[in-house]
């Protein structure tokens, strides 16, 4: 606590050199060990569908405002939506070895002048979920809101009933900021939304246990962790 009774960052200037606005987030294609991501587009309508299939849709997209797509037409119909986002950028997420869409995912809501964004509005099939792939994706577009976007916040924001969200993003290094209560309506019903935040102070730390959790050598022959990403990053969860 400061002289003023502020805490922590609260009314600290800005340096000259850093007050510029953050980049408008686009189309852009980023590569990993297991995943290329690429702007999304009615292509991926046909392989992600198929994907799809093998989930439960309705439990997949249980805390989404997104409706359950009967058909790839649907599907199609709803990517091409979702390309029309004002301050948005959908990623299709593709398998590097198996060429299949996996999901997609995008960093929205972005706020140029604060430099702040989202990353948002997942959608992941069971071959992202507490999977290599799931954790590069987040990896990837953290690495590019804060590398080449120039954010200085990053948000990740869920059904404050959404456990495994919630903790996905205190696994991924986030922190809990607390619940906006009556925040949204969504398909009809009230969403409490739990706010997270990473900030850029905290990225090459979040990025070197990222990095290091990812590396081949953090598994054994079976595909097992040595150390979890969690401990790395000393949250509770696995």
């Amino acid at each position: 606590m400061n002289s003023d009774g502020l805490a922590g960052n609260d009314w600290q200037l800005i340096d000259a050199a850093e007050s510029f606005s953050a980049r408008a987030p686009g189309p852009a294609s980023m590569a990993g060990r297991y995943i290329l991501l690429e702007p999304l587009s009615e292509d991926h309508a046909d392989s992600l569908f198929e994907t799809l299939q093998d989930d439960d849709k309705e439990s997949l997209q249980r805390f989404t405002a997104d409706p359950v797509c009967s058909s790839s037409a649907e599907l199609a119909v709803l990517i091409e939506a979702k390309r029309q986002t004002a301050n948005a950028s959908y990623f299709a997420c593709i398998d590097h070895f198996a060429g299949k869409t996996l999901g997609f995912a995008a960093l929205m809501r972005a706020d140029q002048p604060n430099r702040v964004i989202e990353l948002g509005n997942l959608l992941f099939a069971e071959g992202l979920r507490r999977k290599r792939t799931g954790t590069e994706v987040v990896y990837l577009l953290l690495r590019h809101a804060f590398e080449d976007l120039g954010y200085r916040r990053v948000e990740w924001k869920c059904n404050s009933m959404n456990s495994a969200s919630r903790n996905a993003a205190l696994r991924y290094g986030f922190s809990f900021e607390g619940v906006f209560r009556q925040h949204m309506v969504v398909k009809g019903r009230n969403r409490d939304t739990a706010w997270f935040s990473m900030l850029d102070a905290e990225w090459a730390q979040r990025r070197e246990a990222l990095e290091t959790w990812l590396n081949p050598d953090n598994f054994d022959a079976y595909g097992t962790q040595f150390t979890s990403l969690s401990q790395m990053n000393s949250v509770d969860g696995s």
